[in-house]
């Protein structure tokens, strides 16, 4: 598609619109069928574990077997449509009675709970679809990438959009260098997965069906507090469960970027926001990194930004789209010969307008995401987003978060020893779970 088969302008507009079917863009783009059954356990019964969940079974060859919530009122859909498999309330009795029984999981569940539950059945050898981000931590993402290596096992992170036609198209003008070298990139997004309050001052009662010490986890003991406040809407605004706006669509939003330029060494990380306080994360990040750069950077040292809520890019950077609307959600890549716009998610769009009025924007078919998964763990074909690149890609999301606790402070990374040069950083690499669920893996 040519840039001129429609008014930028006007197809702007529509951003917004199909950023809501966003999740489920490659629904019906379905791969082949392998001939193998693939026995499949799923983690998590409602919202996106039950989406993953659909996409995964509506290949004929998975069978459901089990699934596992804490939160029993949540499975109700699920025995309606998959009315022989098992349903546990309790993840670890699950893997402990169906080990011989599953073939694949999909962990969907609160970021602080990924690890534990994929550690747990990947070290039994079963293949594994998490979703965003991999983990909680950054220790527990390099634990994640390293034993899916080491045992080689099929794995997906649930970026779905990494599959969509318009981001692989993203990724392949990058890489032939349409833009030309690339000096900086910067990405944003308006959420605002942050609470500046305090924590509710009270104790509530725990709903009936809902095991509220199996939501905890692997985090400390705690009071309930209803309305939403952890279980089911708002985790994800919360320091101990969630990872903030930068963890919800920052492995979205970075992927592209990360992708097209094939970048994997994170040197810095700068937090120019406001700090989380003691329960939840801060709104508004600005977050600055360096990247060791490559063949396709102007530099050794690209300069990469984040920003979320109500921060954007400099005017001067949104001056590269000639007056054109802003994107909801997206990147701006701004390289030695034009400028790439990558709309989360719609076709990129390049600049200067009169240089690239006739370019032909590569026409790249989108891949099932959940598809390529089924198919590698029947041994046709590969992953994307497996872990070898959803770790790094995670890692530098978590970087950010980590660098929102020390504002103005420059950290130095050094990814081969998963260290900070900065002592005080380190306390936030890793953390202790609590007694009673420290698990193999």
């Amino acid at each position: 598609m040519s840039s001129n088969a429609l008014n930028r302008r006007s197809f702007l507009k529509l951003i917004g619109a199909s950023a809501v079917a966003a999740p489920f863009l490659t629904r019906n783009l379905l791969a082949q069928s392998p001939n193998s059954v693939l026995r499949h356990a799923c983690f998590g019964a409602s919202g996106m574990a039950a989406a993953d969940l659909n996409e995964i079974a509506k290949f004929k060859n998975v069978r459901i077997v089990a699934v596992a919530d804490v939160d029993l009122s949540k499975t109700a859909e699920f025995k309606k449509r998959f009315p022989e498999a098992k349903i546990y309330q309790d993840w670890r009795q699950l893997l402990e009675k169906e080990e011989k029984n599953i073939d694949s999981v999909n962990v969907s569940t609160p970021d602080h709970m990924h690890a534990p539950i994929a550690l747990s059945a990947m070290s039994m050898g079963k293949h594994a679809y998490v979703q965003k981000p991999l983990a909680h931590d950054l220790a527990e993402v390099r634990n994640m990438a390293t034993l899916a290596a080491k045992k080689k096992l099929v794995t997906q992170m649930g970026i779905q959009i990494h599959s969509a036609g318009v981001y692989r198209s993203a990724v392949q003008i990058l890489q032939q260098g349409v833009i030309g070298k690339v000096k900086a990139v910067h990405s944003w997004c308006p959420k605002s997965w942050g609470d500046p309050g305090p924590k509710p001052n009270k104790k509530d009662p725990v709903p009936e069906g809902f095991d509220w010490n199996a939501w905890l986890g692997v985090c400390e003991d705690r009071p309930f507090i209803g309305g939403g406040y952890y279980h089911p809407g708002t985790w994800r605004k919360r320091l101990d469960f969630g990872t903030g706006t930068f963890g919800d669509m920052g492995c979205h939003i970075f992927d592209p970027v990360f992708k097209g330029l094939g970048l994997q060494s994170l040197l810095t990380v700068r937090s120019e926001g406001p700090a989380p306080n003691q329960w939840n994360w801060a709104i508004d990040s600005k977050i600055h990194y360096t990247v060791k750069g490559n063949q396709l950077t102007e530099s050794d040292i690209l300069p990469v930004s984040w920003y979320d809520g109500a921060q954007k890019p400099p005017d001067d950077v949104l001056a590269l789209l000639e007056g054109d609307q802003r994107p909801d959600t997206g990147s701006i890549v701004i390289g030695t010969q034009g400028v790439l716009v990558i709309p989360h998610i719609s076709r990129p769009l390049l600049y200067p307008d009169k240089k690239f009025a006739d370019f032909k924007y590569p026409d790249v078919p989108g891949v099932d995401h959940w598809g390529s998964f089924v198919d590698a763990c029947v041994g046709k074909g590969k992953t994307s987003a497996h872990f070898d690149y959803a770790g790094p890609l995670t890692e530098a999301v978590l970087l950010g978060g980590v660098a929102s606790r020390f504002p103005q402070t420059t950290l130095k990374w050094d990814s081969a020893k998963l260290r900070f040069s900065e002592k005080a950083a380190n306390a936030f690499v890793a953390r202790k779970y609590r007694k009673g669920w420290l698990l193999k893996g």
